[in-house]
């Protein structure tokens, strides 16, 4: 390699925008053109034809809007993943609710940006995706370690938990009401519940289906009374 290959310059990141307004789209293409680390090589006005140049161009990195007219964001970073596309897909958006975080990530997302993020976090962002690492904005980040740490709500209520292992160690509806002070219908209320809730017809299914989920563990004694 003589001195001349070793000082060359590294290729530009292929960066293709995704936005259904165009303001947005000129604005982005005009500040990424300006840096010569990056090149843009095209532009979607929504999610299928953003598949559609991303599977054409291979671009190194996708920034892509979520909502979109037609075919959003999600659906778009879905169906890319699903053709083997090798683009890392950076999301930048307004919306930085669990309700766009999440499936946008659980799509297949590398990073999630906000639209207000600062001229230099967001090229930092692009080139840290190129080089597949993950990107979050501060407030979607905080927001998903807030879900990490908040465990799921129980799928069963206290009082519905202690109908099924009482129906689980052997006893009738009426035993249940004796046991737990409530009427047999108030017992019939939770058994029918508990049927809802773990998608089953009958008192030995919803047992089955309880140690299945960990509801139930062999050693689970009946609440005492």
């Amino acid at each position: 390699m003589n001195s001349a290959d070793s000082d060359a310059a590294p290729a530009p990141i292929r960066l293709l925008i995704a936005d259904d307004h165009p303001v947005v789209r000129d604005g982005l293409s005009g500040m990424f053109a300006a840096d010569p680390a990056f090149e843009v090589v095209g532009e979607a006005a929504d999610g299928a034809e953003a598949v559609r140049l991303a599977m054409s161009l291979v671009p190194d990195v996708v920034l892509m809007d979520l909502r979109m007219p037609g075919t959003d964001g999600v659906t778009a970073i879905t169906e890319l993943a699903a053709a083997g596309s090798t683009a890392r897909v950076l999301v930048l958006t307004t919306y930085d609710s669990d309700s766009y975080v999440l499936p946008a990530i659980e799509a297949g997302a590398t990073g999630y940006l906000l639209k207000d993020a600062p001229r230099a976090e967001l090229l930092r962002a692009v080139r840290a995706a190129a080089n597949r690492e993950a990107v979050l904005s501060p407030t979607v980040a905080a927001r998903l370690m807030d879900r990490v740490r908040t465990p799921p709500p129980a799928l069963l209520s206290h009082r519905e938990s202690e109908v099924l292992k009482w129906v689980a160690a052997g006893a009738t509806n009426r035993e249940v009401a004796t046991r737990l002070l409530i009427s047999e219908a108030t017992v019939k209320t939770h058994l029918l519940n508990v049927y809802a809730k773990l998608g089953v017809n009958d008192r030995a299914s919803a047992v089955a289906e309880a140690f299945n989920r960990g509801l139930l563990t062999p050693r689970t004694p009946p609440p005492s009374r």
